[in-house]
C-alpha cells in the first residue's frame, strides 16, 4: 500500500471543520451571555418613615450620584407611592432589597458614646437584628441610612461609602446625650 494514500478526508479540511465548530460554541455563548442581562426587577415596597430631609438639596446631591448596581444589586424601581429620599437595590428580580432612604432624623439609639464605624472616610452607626442592619451615616449634613439583608456583605456599605464621601462634606458628630 502506498504510503501517500490516506483513508478519510484531507487533514486541511479537518482542521477547517474544528475552526468552524469551535466559532460556533463561542458565538453561541457569547449571545447566551448578551441575552442574559439584568432581569427584571420588580417594584421594592419601601416602609415611609419620618424624613423631614429627603427634598433637600443633599439628598438630591446624593440621589444623583447613587450607582446602578452595588456588587451584586441591582437598582430596583420603587413600588408606588416610594417615599422620598429612598432607593432600592436587588441581587435577584423578587430577592430581598437593601433600601437607602435620605434625609431622615438622627436616630433614637445614637447617643454620646455609641460605637461608630468608619468606612472610606464616612462614619456609621449600625442597628441591627437577625434578619438585616440598618447602617447610618452620622458625620454629614443630613441622615442617611443604609438598610441590609444579613448576608449582602460589604460591598454595599463601601460603595455607598465613597458615593457619600464624594457627595457629602463631612460635619462633626452629633449624638444625643445619654439619658
Amino acid at each position: 500500500m502506498d504510503s501517500e494514500t490516506r483513508d478519510g478526508p484531507p487533514r486541511a479540511l479537518l482542521i477547517a471543520a474544528v475552526v468552524v465548530a469551535v466559532a460556533a460554541i463561542i458565538a453561541v455563548l457569547v449571545v447566551a451571555v448578551l441575552r442574559q442581562g439584568t432581569p427584571e426587577q420588580l417594584p421594592v415596597a419601601i416602609v415611609s418613615v419620618p424624613a423631614p430631609d429627603a427634598d433637600s438639596a443633599e439628598c438630591r446631591a446624593l440621589a444623583d450620584a447613587l450607582p446602578e448596581q452595588l456588587g451584586d444589586y441591582h437598582r430596583a424601581p420603587a413600588a408606588d407611592p416610594a417615599p422620598a429620599g429612598a432607593t432600592a437595590w436587588r441581587a435577584t428580580a423578587d430577592g430581598e432589597a437593601i433600601i437607602l432612604r435620605c434625609g431622615l432624623d438622627r436616630p433614637v439609639e445614637f447617643v454620646v458614646g455609641s460605637p461608630l464605624q468608619v468606612v472610606d472616610a464616612v462614619q456609621w452607626f449600625r442597628i441591627a437584628d437577625e434578619e438585616r442592619s440598618t447602617w447610618y451615616v452620622v458625620d454629614r449634613p443630613i441622615y442617611v441610612a443604609l438598610t441590609l439583608p444579613a448576608l449582602s456583605g460589604p460591598t454595599p456599605i463601601q460603595e455607598i461609602s465613597r458615593v457619600v464621601a464624594k457627595s457629602l462634606p463631612a460635619k462633626e458628630i452629633d449624638p444625643a446625650p445619654v439619658s
